[in-house]
């Protein structure tokens, strides 16, 4: 027989463990230790243990540099050094949020599937995972998505890619800048990552910065100009069209390290490069710059894969949100996604989701009595 639970949650990162807590404040049980009369739900995590993508983050990526980490509802972070190493820090800080609120994540478990059970009339999903050598299914009232972005880098295409001789790579491969120590190396990308990440590896390397279009630097960010952004991505997801990137809203920040990059000629930025050949690239204006690694920091896209058979995604490409709920599909909720994206956008998206979940479970039942 299926496993059941009321709701199902997918991913354990910042959003899903938000979404977990709220659960569990409002008087959910793990499916493991049902209660006579109380509602279950089962949180599914393909992470081998906690901190979902900061388990990944590179180790020169210090608590002082993060961007912006929230805490999770309920319990604070601890006070660490400000040198600490994120990968350390964040994931131990995730599992003993997981042991102190008893949240049993059930993991390491990939969720491959979730459709429609055509033949029950009260609409259940079934969530099929596999994990462990084992795989099932769980008959499911409503999902919470928060399987975030880590897993699904972009990678763009341009002519001659596959004729490159040299080291091509994601920011999800990169581990340390010692790796690039004496190459010559093209950045690629505007963001966040792209910027700290060229820093670090000018350090060891001679880098050239290419990106897109021509980067925005600001000189501050306060909650005025975070709320614009937000409104913006809303918008989007609103109208059914993919998010944007964050910082194709936020722009960039010079911090002290990166005016110190600039004043060495690091962030000496170039156009796109046209075509890749076997030992470089080559520039708009026919210019050939020979390269050891081209270091793709393109960013990634909603990991929603598993979620196809449920015809989700409107005519303009995304997914058409009312809030955390999918529009038209009460059943669906994503959080981590547009606008609920910022770690303090995700748990209040926990919050929001499992709030409009009991009111379809109410009415359900209802309905149904």
């Amino acid at each position: 027989m299926p496993q059941t639970a009321d709701v199902v949650v997918i991913g354990a990162g910042q959003a899903g463990l938000s979404a977990a807590y709220h659960l569990r404040r409002r008087g959910f049980v793990p499916a493991t230790l049902p209660a006579p009369g109380a509602r279950t739900y089962v949180v599914l995590d393909a992470e081998d243990g906690p901190g979902g993508a900061w388990r990944h983050r590179w180790r020169s990526l210090r608590m002082s540099t993060v961007n912006g980490i929230h805490d999770l509802p309920g319990i604070e972070q601890p006070d660490v050094e400000p040198e600490a190493a994120s990968v350390d820090v964040l994931p131990a800080y995730f599992g003993d949020y997981e042991r102190e609120l008893g949240l049993a994540v059930v993991r390491p478990v990939r969720v491959r599937r979730v459709e429609a059970a055509d033949d029950d009339p009260a609409g259940a999903l079934l969530v099929r995972w596999e994990g462990g050598g084992r795989s099932g299914t769980i008959v499911a009232r409503a999902i919470v998505n928060a399987t975030g972005t880590w897993s699904k880098p972009f990678w763009p295409a341009y002519p001659g890619q596959e004729t490159f001789r040299g080291r091509q790579l994601h920011t999800a491969d990169y581990t340390r800048a010692e790796d690039f120590a004496g190459q010559r190396v093209a950045v690629v990308g505007g963001g966040i990552s792209a910027v700290q990440l060229l820093e670090e590896i000018s350090h060891v390397a001679q880098t050239f910065w290419f990106t897109r279009r021509e980067p925005v630097w600001r000189d501050s960010f306060d909650s005025q100009d975070g709320a614009r952004a937000v409104a913006m991505v809303a918008d989007r997801v609103r109208e059914g069209l993919p998010p944007q990137s964050v910082v194709s809203v936020t722009g960039l920040i010079k911090t002290p390290t990166l005016l110190a990059a600039e004043a060495r000629g690091v962030l000496d930025r170039r156009p796109m490069f046209t075509r890749i050949v076997p030992d470089g690239v080559v520039t708009p204006d026919g210019e050939t710059i020979p390269v050891d690694v081209i270091f793709w920091n393109t960013g990634f896209r909603a990991a929603l894969d598993h979620l196809r058979p449920l015809h989700l995604r409107a005519a303009g490409g995304g997914i058409r949100m009312d809030g955390t709920q999918v529009d038209g599909e009460p059943r669906v909720h994503l959080i981590g996604y547009g606008p609920s994206a910022s770690t303090v956008g995700a748990n209040r998206a926990g919050r929001d989701a499992v709030v409009r979940i009991m009111r379809y479970l109410d009415a359900a039942s209802a309905k149904r009595s």
